[in-house]
Parts: structure tokens; sequence; C-alpha cells
């Protein structure tokens, strides 16, 4: 029928065009309010290890999962108002979870509450990865990556009084107010420093989505200040023996050669890729004048040297840490069928099951999938994750010839962290769902980028 003689069109209902109003405003004041309790999500995971150690030391232990009350509120906001990100990754997910509970509270460890903590890991935090997705905008994670180069400033400014400071001093305070200092051991009497966060993890990570944003903004410099992004570069490149971290290392090594990926496929950007490259000497001749920068610099080299020799160079390092060890924990004969039961294999189930901190199955990401549910379901869990990356890389590089970087850019940590990052660490959880989420959110299509230099 032709709209215009149809009284149930819009132009002769009002009362239907008042209803469809009020939704669409009221939809709209849900996902602002949803966004901002991404934003919140983003504040506590900078800021958790911060009130464990100097802030709450006393309620250090629930803090530890400070993040879940706002993820499990805003996934429920979202299914109330038919926003919960629907797909064949949640679903899937949110199934082998649920079945993955019953089968460790009945025939696996018996602990519920050891259930509970290892089931969140899968029924909350990667679903609220799609939802951070499907809620922020490009200029939403272009403003997460501004405000990241401002925080990079101070935080490397705290991490490098941790560095030279006692693991007595109030700054190296350990969760909990633990004195005896919350660095982990690094080389020549130096100590790794955590940042504001409860591990030197967290600060690892930190400065990973860091080097992200600042390689990306060199090759797209509009809309940032240049000084700030030339003080962001020097505290990136500050920040590398600062952490003592070979897995930081990596991490930028991996972030610049997707770089040179995404300038080999848009030639326009070799110019700036220049100009980025000799900014970096620069800094690094003018950072190696200071007597700081010296001495963290020669114990990094020291721990390297020193966790090569142990691990067996480069090649047992990668394997062992980057390719997850899936050949070992498939190898895994002496298990149950249904695994011991998810949840066993974190740091906080080993508490509550034998009362110490320790891996009870494997230190290994897939390990531990396997592990604690199973070979059938373990696996499932591992290609889930693992062909989301491999969609999303592809997604990521086709936007390359439309000279979208981002996505791409953004894939160089996400990859590897939602691949086979250690979810049961929960900040490396946070930066694993922030991460995925803001690739989520760059993959979108809404206008195309816009180079203000053309």
């Amino acid at each position: 029928m032709n709209a215009e003689l149809n009284p149930n069109a819009t132009p002769f209902n009002p009362v239907m065009n008042e209803r469809r109003l009020k939704v669409i405003q009221k939809k709209g004041e849900v996902i602002a309010l949803l966004k901002k309790g991404v934003w919140v999500y983003i504040i506590l995971l900078l800021t958790e290890g911060a009130i464990r150690k100097w802030g709450l030391p006393r309620l250090s232990t629930p803090l530890l999962i400070v993040r879940d009350p706002v993820a499990i509120w805003m996934l429920f906001l979202a299914i109330k108002h038919g926003l919960f990100p629907s797909n064949n990754y949640v679903w899937s997910m949110v199934w082998v979870s649920v079945f993955a509970f019953f089968i460790a509270i009945s025939i696996g460890h018996g602990s519920m509450s050891v259930a509970v903590y290892g089931t969140r890991i899968l029924l909350i935090h990667f679903p609220l990865m799609f939802l951070i997705g499907s809620l922020f905008k490009r200029e939403d994670v272009i403003k997460f990556g501004k405000i990241l180069m401002w925080v990079s400033i101070p935080m490397l400014l705290l991490i490098g009084v941790q560095f030279y400071s006692p693991q007595s001093s109030f700054i190296n305070r350990g969760v909990g107010g633990d004195v005896a200092g919350g660095g982990f051991s690094g080389a020549l009497g130096f100590f790794r420093p955590p940042g504001t966060f409860s591990f030197t993890s967290g600060n690892t990570q930190f400065w990973s989505v860091v080097g992200i944003f600042v390689v990306y903004f060199w090759l797209n410099p509009s809309g940032v200040p240049r000084l700030l992004l030339i003080a962001a570069s020097i505290c990136l490149i500050a920040s590398i023996p600062l952490s003592i971290s070979r897995t930081l290392i990596f991490q930028i090594v991996i972030t610049v050669l997707f770089a040179f990926i995404s300038v080999s496929k848009n030639p326009k950007y070799i110019g700036r890729m220049l100009m980025a490259s000799i900014g970096i000497v620069i800094a690094i001749m003018l950072l190696n004048k200071l007597e700081f920068f010296q001495k963290s610099t020669e114990a990094l080299v020291s721990r390297y040297t020193d966790a090569g020799a142990t691990e067996g160079g480069l090649e047992g390092t990668l394997g062992n840490r980057f390719l997850g060890g899936l050949l070992g924990a498939v190898q895994q004969t002496n298990q149950p069928f249904f695994g011991y039961g998810i949840g066993m294999g974190t740091n906080v189930g080993a508490k509550l099951l034998t009362g110490d901190v320790e891996f009870l199955i494997a230190e290994e990401e897939w390990g531990r999938l396997i592990g604690e549910m199973g070979t059938i379901m373990g696996i499932i869990v591992i290609v889930i994750r693992l062909s989301f990356c491999i969609k999303a890389a592809w997604l990521s590089f086709k936007r390359l010839s439309t000279r979208d970087i981002l996505p791409w850019m953004i894939l160089s940590m996400a990859f590897v962290f939602i691949a086979q990052s250690q979810w049961a660490q929960p900040t490396t959880l946070g930066f694993s769902t922030l991460i995925g989420g803001l690739l989520i959110s760059s993959l979108k299509i809404e206008k195309p980028e816009v180079d203000e230099e053309e």
C-alpha cells in the first residue's frame, strides 16, 4: 500500500511517532550511560592496583575483581534494552562456560566459589568485549588513545621512582600494603616496577597499548598536539628499559612490524615513518646521555641475556610465551576427560583450594584451559578465541587497502592477547577485554578516514 494512503504510516500516526521517538530517545540515553560504564571500567583497570596497594589495602582481596560489578551491570542493562551483542562467538562461549561450570561443581573440583571465579572470565568479560565494541565509535577509540598518551607522562615518572627506590619504600608497597614490595626480580639488583598496577604485567600491558597509539599517531598526526606525541614517544622509549620487560620489547617490535606492513600497503606513509624513525633515533641518543636511562638499559640487557640463556634463547622464549604451548597442552594425558574443573588453574582458585598461590594445572593459557575443562571444551574455547582473531586479522588487513590502519595497529597487540594471553590474571583479562573491544570498534564502518594533510 502507498505510504501516503496508509493511515498507520508515520505522518498520519502522531501517537506512534511519539512512542517511537521516546524509544529512540531512551535507547540513546542507555547507550550514553553504558559508554560511561566503559570509561569507568577503563579507569578501574588503570587504578585498581593503586587502590589495592595505597588506597584501600585492607580490601585488596575483594578489589581484585572490582571491575566485575561494572561489567555485570553493563551486560544486564544491555540485555534489558536489547543491546546485548548477539553473535556466534558470544553464544558459543556462554554455553561452553555454563556447561563447564556445572561440570566443575559436580564431577570436577566441587568448589562453587572456584567455579564462579573461573566461569566469570568467559561468561562476563568475553561478552563485554563485544559490548564495548558495539558502544564505542571510532572517535572514542581515538579519544582513548590521546588520553592514554597524556597518562603515559606521569606513569613514566612513577615507574622511574619505583625503579630507583628500595622495595621497602611506600611507592613500592605491594598489594594489601605488603612492605616486602610489589616489584618483581629484574636484574643487577633492580626490580621490575608495577606502576599503578598490582603486578608488573599490568605495567607491561599499559605500555604496549601506549605503543600502539604512539605509532598510529605518528602515521596519522591529524588532531594530535605534536608536543604530546613527542612526549609520549620519549616516555614509551624510556619505559622499555625501566620496565626490564622482554615481553614489552617483543610487543613493541610486533607493533613496529605491523606499521611497516601498513606502510608497504600505503606508500604515502613512508615519509611519516621515516620522520618517526629519525625522531626515535634522536630520542634514544638524547636519553642515552642520562644516567637513569643508562642504568636501566644495563639492567634490561642483563636480564635479557640471563633469561634467554635459561629459556633456550629467542626460540624458547617465543615457543613458551607467545605460541601458548598448544601441542604440550593437547598431549596432557593424565587428566580427566572433562578436566579438573573451571577456575582451578587460576591463582585465586589455587588459593581457595589449597591455601597457596601456585599453578595447579599449567602456567600457559592454553594448557590451563584444557586442564580445567578437558580436551574437547578446552579446544573449543581456544578455537573460538583463535577464529575471532583470524577473522579480525583478515578484516583489518583488508582495511589497509582503504588507507585505514587503525584496526591493523590495534590488531598488533589484540591478536596475541585475545588468542593466548593469561586471562586467569585479572589485569591481563581487563586489558584483553579492552583491546578486543577497541579492535571491534575500529572495524565498524562509519565514515572513511580523513587525513587533513592530504
